[in-house]
């Protein structure tokens, strides 16, 4: 039987190319080889961006563009791809923090800057980005959906899960590995009945 993008999602593939990753092979791949990297690429975030409250949308943002590259193949090796697009996204973030003082510049039309304020579409774009994240997170059993949590919002270690849990590390690590694929198949299930890319 020939899967289509409106069939069941296992073995089914991303619309477009022909060497496109499907959607089970590329979720594992990211889980097994992408997710492990966190630690040191938080780390290299730390040393490498200022504002610490950023960390995490920067991780995020990494975690988006690597995953939508491998869409179209999975790179080999992951670690210097994952560092390398990490570094690219600090540098964009650079050249987009530098501003020019206005008293420099006498006739402001001159600049030609479009206003960067978020426009009400992005505003509901995000809201409804967000909706998605909590219904995911809401299908989740919920001690994984506890450790999920304590990672990636509250920012605990592995070891600090286990504790506040009471449970084992290997066991955080089930959770956090089975979490992440379980957010992963929901957003990307949801993503194509509306039918926008993933």
């Amino acid at each position: 039987m020939v899967e289509t993008p409106d069939s069941d999602r296992d073995g089914a593939r991303f619309p477009g190319a022909e060497t496109a990753v499907t959607v089970d092979r590329l979720n594992d791949w990211f889980v097994r080889e992408v997710l492990p990297l966190e630690t040191a690429l938080i780390h290299f975030l730390r040393r490498s961006w200022r504002n610490s409250s950023e960390i995490g949308d920067l991780c995020q943002d990494v975690y988006v563009r690597v995953y939508e590259a491998a869409r179209k193949e999975i790179p080999d090796p992951v670690k210097p791809f994952v560092f390398t697009t990490a570094k690219n996204i600090v540098i964009d973030r650079i050249r987009h923090a530098q501003v020019v003082p206005i008293e420099t510049v006498s006739d402001v039309d001159f600049l030609s800057i479009a206003n960067e304020q978020p426009g009400a579409d992005r505003a509901v774009a995000a809201r409804e980005e967000l909706r998605r994240l909590q219904a995911a997170l809401d299908r989740m059993p919920p001690r994984c959906r506890e450790a999920v949590v304590l990672k990636k919002i509250d920012g605990l270690s592995t070891r600090e899960i286990a504790v506040r849990m009471g449970i084992a590390v290997r066991t955080v690590d089930r959770h956090l590995s089975d979490g992440a694929v379980m957010l992963a198949d929901f957003l990307n299930k949801t993503a194509d009945a509306k039918g926008d890319p993933v």
